[in-house]
């Protein structure tokens, strides 16, 4: 009898355990499905407690990962003697200016701002960007005053004769090693499109955008071999916020 009532007692309190363990899951489940909904994360009936508390996490990580808490180094506040401050250009050497030229114009529209020359150091700037052709004064003096104006130009430096020295070999890209400088971005209307484009204009590939782990973006080389990344807000969206 001892024995029978122990077993009872022992299965009763299994039973007992087991739909405590039952209600903590469930509220466990419901409290994740309220964090998801906070964060706007996907949830899925088929997903398991544990799933949608490392979802949460994600969620609540990405809400404030930009922080300055969360990013040593970086100030909360910028100083207000910034406030009129821009990413103004990117320079990097070209060995042919006719061949450069006809890339960045050709191949991915992007316009002359100006041009400066400098006989006595033998070397010539070629700021290109993406700007309205009525927008660009037409005074030197006020040309030259709004280029740098302008947001994130490309500042093309050639030095006189590189174009046909037999002896010169070009500059590095960067990504090779020594590794360091790595790639401009361009954003256009739809990554497919333009890289469909670039393959009639034969342009070289790095990396077309369906291959790879990461579809939807491409790199593609200028006349030096400089990387570019050719993106689109869509597809960037949907590949990193998956």
């Amino acid at each position: 009898m001892a024995c029978a009532a122990a077993g009872l007692t022992l299965r009763a309190t299994a039973a007992w355990q087991q739909s405590i363990g039952a209600r903590a899951a469930n509220s466990s489940r419901k409290a994740c499905l309220s964090s998801l909904r906070r964060f706007s994360l996907p949830a899925t009936h088929h997903a398991s407690p544990a799933q949608l508390q490392r979802r949460a996490i994600r969620g609540m990580a990405s809400a404030d990962k930009e922080s300055a808490s969360n990013n040593p180094g970086l100030v909360e506040e910028v100083d207000p003697a910034t406030s009129k401050y821009i990413m103004q250009q990117t320079m990097y050497r070209i060995k042919d200016p006719k061949a450069s030229l006809h890339f960045y114009s050709s191949v991915l529209g992007m316009r002359l701002l100006k041009r400066l020359d400098f006989p006595e150091a033998k070397f010539s700037l070629y700021f290109m960007g993406y700007e309205q052709p009525e927008e660009i004064p037409t005074t030197e003096a006020e040309r030259v005053k709004w280029l740098f104006t302008r947001k994130a130009t490309i500042e093309l430096t050639h030095n006189w004769g590189t174009e046909s020295d037999p002896d010169f070999k070009g500059y590095h890209n960067g990504n090779s090693d020594p590794r360091g400088w790595g790639h401009i971005g361009v954003s256009v209307d739809d990554v497919y499109t333009a890289c469909e484009r670039f393959e009639k204009l034969g342009v070289e590939f790095v990396k077309r955008p369906d291959e790879g782990r990461m579809k939807g973006l491409a790199f593609i080389k200028d006349p030096d071999g400089y990387w570019i990344e050719i993106l689109d807000s869509n597809h960037m969206g949907q590949l990193l916020s998956a």
